[in-house]
Parts: C-alpha cells; sequence; structure tokens
C-alpha cells in the first residue's frame, strides 16, 4: 500500500498498456514483487535514443542559466516528494529508510549545485605570441548522454549525471537496474515535470529505458550517446569501455570498491568505532564505498576487536521502515550465498569469524536478512582481493605504518579510504602521493558518505571516472580552442616564413 500511494502522489503512470514484454522486480524487504513494469525492446529504445538526439538540437542552444532554472524547479519537486521517493527506494533497495531520505537529500544537493554550475561553466583565454590575437578555450555541449545505474543507489547515481547533464546541454537516457524501475521512473517523472513548467524547454531531454543487460550493450554501441557513464560491478564496466571505446566514445566508470580502513597506534577509538561500524554495515554493507578491510596496528587489535564486536552484536537487523533498525536486508538470496562462500573461503585461508554471518528469519518478512560479520584474518590473503557486496568485513593486524599503507593500496580496487590517527606526520603522508593510491583519501572520518562538493569516483579496477561536485562537469562537455585574429596581417606560429607570392 505504501508503495502504490508514493507512486500515485509522485504522479506516475502505473497503467500498462496491452503491448510489450512486461517484468516485475521482487521488493528486498518482503520478497513479494512489485507492480510488473513495460520492457524496452530494442526497437522502443531506439526510438528514445533519437528523441534525446532531437532534443539535444533544442537544449544546446538555451542558455546555461535557462537549463538551470529546470535542475532547480527539479529540486524544489524532490523537496515536495522527498519521503515518498525515500519509500520507493527502500521498498526497491532495501536500504533502511533515513538512508533513503539520505539518498534524496543527495539529489536535492546536486540539484543546488548544478543551478550555481549553470553560471559557472567557465572557460579561459591563454597568452599567445602572435600580435593582434587572442586565444581561448570554451566548452560546449557534448550530445546525449547514457546512463546506466545500479540498485544499491537507485536515484542518487543518476541525478549526480542528469543534473549536470542537463545544465551543462545534454539530454540523458537513462538505463537503471531492473531491480528499481519505480524509482527510475518517479525520478524521470519528476524531472519531465519540471522541464515542462519551463517553456519552449524540450521535455524529451528525460528517457527512460528498461530492460536487462541487452540495453546495457545498445547503449554502449550507440554512436548517438558519446558519453556513457556505467556505475556497477568491474566486470560489466570493462565490457562497457570495450565497446564504447571500440566506436572512440568517452566512458565515465564507477566500478567496484575494496575499501580499507586503518586505525593508528594514536587512534581515538570512539571516533574510529563509531566510523567503521556505519561505513561496514550501512545500506547492508551494500555501497561501493562500504568498508571491506580494516587494518589496526597490533598493539590496538584486541581492543577494537572486543569493541567492534559488542557493537555488532546491538545492531538491530530487520524491516528497514521501522525506525531504530540499522541494517536492512541483503538485495537477493544470491548476495547471502556469496556472502557464505566468501565467509568459508576466508576460513580455508586462515580467518576466523569473530560474529555475525548467520540469516535471520523475521516475521512477516520474508527477503533476506543477515547478521554483519566479523571476520578476523592472520594477513592479506587472496579471499581479500575480491569486492564481497554484503555486510563482511575482514580485520588484519599491522605493525609498521608503510606496511598499512601497502596493505590498503595491494588490492586491484582503488576507491574509498580512510585513515585514523592523531599524528600530523602520518595523516599527511597518506594524503600524499606516497601514501592512499585511491580516489577518496579520508583521515579521522569513514570510507563512506563522500558530499557533491567534491569529484566523486575511483582509480585502477574502480574505473578512474569522476561525477558530482569539483569539476566533473567537464566531462559532460567538449571542449573547443579559439584563436582570434584581430590585426591586418597573418603571422604563423614558432615564427614559421611561408611565402607563395
Amino acid at each position: 500500500m505504501l508503495f502504490s500511494d508514493a507512486l500515485s502522489r509522485l504522479g506516475v503512470e502505473t497503467e500498462l498498456g496491452s503491448e510489450g514484454p512486461r517484468f516485475s522486480a521482487r521488493s528486498p524487504v518482503d520478497g513479494q514483487e512489485t507492480l510488473p513494469v513495460s520492457q524496452d525492446t530494442l526497437a522502443t529504445f531506439d526510438e528514445k535514443v533519437q528523441r534525446a538526439s532531437d532534443a539535444f538540437l533544442t537544449l544546446r542552444v538555451i542558455p546555461a542559466p535557462r537549463r538551470g532554472e529546470v535542475i532547480r524547479r527539479l529540486g524544489v519537486l524532490l523537496r515536495t516528494h522527498k519521503e515518498d521517493l525515500a519509500t520507493l527506494v527502500t521498498w526497491e533497495s532495501g536500504k533502511i529508510f533515513q538512508e533513503a531520505l539520505g539518498e534524496v537529500q543527495e539529489m536535492i544537493d546536486i540539484c543546488d549545485f548544478a543551478v550555481g554550475l549553470s553560471r559557472q561553466l567557465y572557460g579561459q583565454t591563454m597568452t599567445t605570441e602572435r600580435a593582434q590575437h587572442r586565444m581561448m578555450e570554451q566548452w560546449h555541449p557534448l550530445g546525449p548522454i547514457g546512463v546506466i545505474s545500479a540498485f544499491n543507489f537507485p536515484v542518487a547515481v543518476w541525478a549526480w549525471n542528469a543534473a549536470l547533464a542537463i545544465v551543462c546541454g545534454d539530454p540523458v537516457v537513462w538505463k537503471p537496474s531492473p531491480q528499481t524501475p519505480w524509482c527510475a521512473l518517479s525520478a524521470h517523472t519528476l524531472l519531465r515535470r519540471a522541464a515542462e513548467s519551463v517553456s519552449d524547454f524540450p521535455a524529451e531531454v528525460s528517457q527512460v529505458v528498461l530492460g536487462g543487460a541487452e540495453l546495457g550493450t545498445a547503449l554502449s554501441d550507440d554512436r548517438r550517446l558519446p558519453l556513457i557513464s556505467a556505475t556497477g560491478s568491474t566486470v560489466m564496466g570493462r565490457a562497457v569501455a570495450q565497446r564504447v571505446a571500440a566506436r572512440l566514445g568517452r566512458s565515465l566508470l564507477e566500478l567496484g570498491g575494496n575499501n580499507a580502513l586503518i586505525v593508528a597506534p594514536s587512534a581515538r577509538k570512539d571516533l574510529a568505532l563509531r566510523a567503521v561500524v556505519f561505513s561496514a554495515v550501512g545500506t547492508a554493507g551494500q555501497r561501493c564505498t562500504s568498508l571491506r578491510r580494516l587494518i589496526v596496528h597490533r598493539s590496538r587489535l584486541d581492543e577494537f576487536i572486543s569493541g567492534l564486536t559488542d557493537a555488532y552484536r546491538s545492531l538491530k537487523v530487520g524491516n528497514p521502515f521501522d525506525p531504530g533498525v540499522h541494517v536492512g536486508p541483503l538485495v537477493s538470496p544470491e548476495a547471502l550465498e556469496r556472502m557464505n562462500a566468501t565467509i568459508a573461503r576466508a576460513k580455508e585461508e586462515g580467518g576466523s569469524l569473530i560474529t555475525g554471518g548467520g540469516e535471520l528469519s523475521l516475521p512477516g518478512l520474508f527477503g533476506t536478512y543477515v547478521e554483519p560479520a566479523l571476520v578476523k584474518m592472520p594477513q592479506q590473503t587472496e579471499v581479500m582481493q575480491t569486492e564481497c557486496f554484503a555486510p563482511l568485513l575482514f580485520i588484519v593486524p599491522y605493525d609498521d605504518f608503510d606496511e598499512a599503507i601497502s596493505l590498503q593500496n595491494g588490492v586491484p580496487q582503488g576507491l574509498s579510504s580512510s585513515l585514523f590517527t592523531e599524528s600530523i606526520q602520518e595523516a599527511e603522508k597518506y594524503l600524499s602521493a606516497a601514501g592512499s593510491d585511491c580516489g577518496i583519501a579520508n583521515i579521522n572520518i569513514g570510507t563512506s558518505g563522500a558530499e557533491i562538493g567534491g569529484a566523486f569516483g575511483g582509480e585502477k579496477d574502480t574505473g578512474g571516472g569522476r561525477e558530482s561536485g569539483s569539476d566533473a562537469w567537464k566531462n559532460y562537455m567538449r571542449r573547443s580552442t579559439n584563436t582570434i585574429n584581430y590585426g591586418s596581417s597573418l603571422p604563423l606560429a614558432q615564427g614559421i616564413e611561408f611565402s607563395f607570392d
């Protein structure tokens, strides 16, 4: 009932036509199917990309501040419907309602950022060696972009892309996770409503295509989409990158994380424990920035294991809509199977399960609920090289600070990282070129919870993409370098003499 009521208040059309294939997702909350949706075919996909391409011809010449006005109005609608959209996020992704509210707030925040950006798409003027010449660069709209998003942040990641893209003059063709179609249709509906409220603004700037991997392949291959922004697994990202590169397109990849937090001898226990628990169990460990590896100085190891064991045993796992619940369900039974297999392999490699890992049977709920797990490892082993998308935290000791940095960096992924220390020498080294090799490196704060003001993304197998704040907007534009001769002669660059008189 909550689900249908939220859709109704959001104004989302739920009646299906008589034609076309349909599919339903299962809510992680209770294991029941949500409302069916119509699935796109390759034919309807082609039509939607063409609509976006046609809309680009209009959007690219609309002044950026007017494009920003649409995003401002989207932000107003998101504020009005914050609880409704968060309700859908919880039903379809399983994250606790407070986190879902936080995700919608991220959408609001990026709208605010993008509105200001609409008056700050700066180029620059460069000095030139030729007299009576001026050289400058401009940034122009790139074209319609494709967005592929994952289930765990079903609306925020789209907003990071869409708010910036539209301000930059680019329509958006969005393929959401098949797990979260109604979140996508709701966000799309609000953006279309915002666009329609501005005169002569093309509502077709927003397109949603629903379906499976074949649509992701179609997005990647389509030359009408000069940029594909893809969020998901490293396996998926590699496939997208190769297909996009084959047509010399651009890809913006936000892929897996295998994030570490180092606890130094001087770390404040109260701050570190709070950061570790939230980073490791938030969204049931299903964030790309979730904490996977805790690297603790040997002198603090027993103390932190004891503190974390007590904290984990006090966590409340249950219905994500219930106040006081810390951890909601995993997205599927398969996620629990992968978690159990990872724990079993860790034991084979010398690890010991400290607490958690058991599946929970909750009255009236038929989702996949599990106790967050702590596993102590003798050293960093092979099982720790791969991201396990579940509330599973490995704990390993270290003796020397350089060793700790080496352990942290010694995995294929490079998204988020953190150090807890009171030593300025350790903090500065950690943030230097000799420190963390991740796209996000924090001091005395956890690995999750990035703000929109900074560019978000990581290195190595995380893909190298940057979204959200800072100068991430440049991904969505093309650069043009211009030279203007306002004199009466034509001097050539580098003093070249060239005469044919």
